[in-house]
């Protein structure tokens, strides 16, 4: 799969800022407390996007991305191109690696530590990178020494739930017995999305893989049957860190959380209604010959029992009628087809073959126009409608894309490289045009020169 990933710089830095008050400008702040949301967002370091070195930002500047995402969305924090971008100092992957493997295996050391023994041994040079950055990457790459030294958190764990249904989503994976098909043993992934309030299964399917673009295109079920969330909760796999997760939910404006790694606890909801399934479902499937079956029973459980079952969390309430009955957010809107298809739409950059095919997404594609044969061309396609013909925008002209079918080339007249120009009017005077003439001509005007 092709993941989603931001068109251009200025996009990757929007949805950077997006990802910093993003969260404010969907909350109901008290009159005062905005300014203190900004000041602790102030005290924090944050990695611009293609950048290794962390930063802070100021309190008039995050005031100000705050009102222009309220006001525009994702378009109102692209920037204008920066004179000074890239001229922050970086680590070199040498220096990274160094520095992890030493932070792995030796956690108690001290960044002072570590920096004057690597000095002494002349693998770094003195002065080359300062203890503070050496201390933000290792808070950035989950290596500072605190967590490493006391796994256990010393807040104190409470009980906590979103105020609505559709306020906040869960979504995780479940491993399932796997299945012997045609003599093979097939894996077995079951994906689910969990309505944190009420705690209703809005989507759940079994298969093989667990790609984003699997828990995508569960998503966009959700998505067309419930309208979108406010936030969508996750856990640090790769199903749920690459690109194209996070550009279609800020495109959609549903804020991306992900647990704090190695916090399972964290997760408890999402924890609780596998052990209810397992129980109740997938310890007793038996031999299944299908995904098919595996999502037939899927389905009956959630029908039949799950949502019309007491759950103690509600206390003694059941997920159908807590799902219905609690107030939803009256400024939420369901989301159409259009902006769920302009959503999860891929811009990419092809180079077309010299028999004017391209690939996309594993599967060849061919152009009419002979003339794109060898040039890059944007390639757009829709990931989650495939009745939607993928095109080539070139020079503002849009020029569709159709899959190869090589057997009816072979019976098919070639095309023109390009239209064929406009016959000239039957009265147009011929245009003058004789190399041969031109050249005796002026060999006719040098002889006199050559005689004298």
């Amino acid at each position: 799969m092709t993941p989603i990933k931001a068109s251009d710089h200025a996009e990757e830095i929007a949805l950077f800022r997006a990802e910093i008050i993003g969260m404010l400008s969907r909350q109901e702040l008290p009159r005062g407390e905005l300014h203190a949301a900004l000041q602790s967002l102030h005290e924090t370091h944050f990695r611009p996007p293609r950048s290794q070195t962390t930063r802070t930002f100021s309190v008039p500047t995050l005031e100000r991305w705050y009102y222009r995402y309220r006001k525009g969305g994702l378009v109102g924090l692209r920037p204008q191109p920066r004179s000074d971008r890239g001229c922050a100092q970086e680590l070199t992957p040498e220096q990274r690696a160094l520095l992890c493997d030493i932070r792995r295996e030796h956690s108690s050391a001290s960044v002072a530590l570590i920096l004057r023994t690597l000095i002494v041994d002349g693998r770094l040079q003195e002065g080359a990178i300062s203890a503070a950055t050496v201390r933000r990457f290792f808070v950035e790459q989950g290596l500072d020494r605190v967590p490493l030294r006391d796994a256990v958190s010393s807040k104190t764990r409470l009980r906590w739930q979103a105020e609505r249904p559709g306020a906040l989503w869960h979504a995780d994976v479940c491993y399932g017995q796997n299945l012997v098909i045609a003599g093979q043993s097939r894996p077995v992934r079951i994906h689910a999305l969990l309505d944190d309030a009420s705690r209703y299964v809005v989507a759940i399917e079994a298969r093989h893989s667990e790609t984003e673009m699997d828990m995508l295109e569960i998503m966009v079920r959700a998505l067309r049957r419930y309208g979108a969330p406010d936030a969508l909760y996750l856990d640090n796999g790769s199903t749920y860190r690459g690109d194209a997760l996070r550009v279609c939910c800020e495109r959609m404006s549903i804020t991306l959380l992900h647990a704090r790694p190695y916090d399972a606890p964290a997760r408890g909801k999402m924890e609780r209604f596998w052990r209810s399934l397992r129980q109740g479902c997938l310890d007793h499937l038996g031999s299944l010959q299908s995904l098919q079956d595996v999502n037939a029973r899927l389905s009956a459980f959630l029908d039949q029992h799950y949502h019309h079952a007491p759950h103690g969390g509600l206390l003694g309430g059941t997920p159908s009628i807590a799902f219905e009955a609690l107030e939803r957010n009256p400024a939420a809107k369901p989301l159409t087809e259009e902006q769920i298809r302009q959503a999860f739409t891929v811009v990419e950059r092809r180079r077309v073959r010299r028999d004017t095919t391209v690939s996309i997404g594993g599967q060849d594609f061919e152009l009419d126009q002979g003339f794109l044969a060898g040039r890059v061309v944007t390639v757009t396609r829709c990931l989650i409608d495939t009745t939607i013909a993928p095109f080539v925008l070139h020079e503002n002209q849009r020029f569709p894309l159709r899959p190869v079918d090589p057997i009816a080339n072979a019976r098919r007249a070639r095309p023109p490289r390009r239209p064929a120009p406009a016959a000239p009017a039957a009265d147009a005077t011929p245009v003058p045009f004789d190399p041969a003439g031109a050249l005796l001509e002026r060999a006719r005007k040098n002889k006199p020169n050559q005689e004298s």
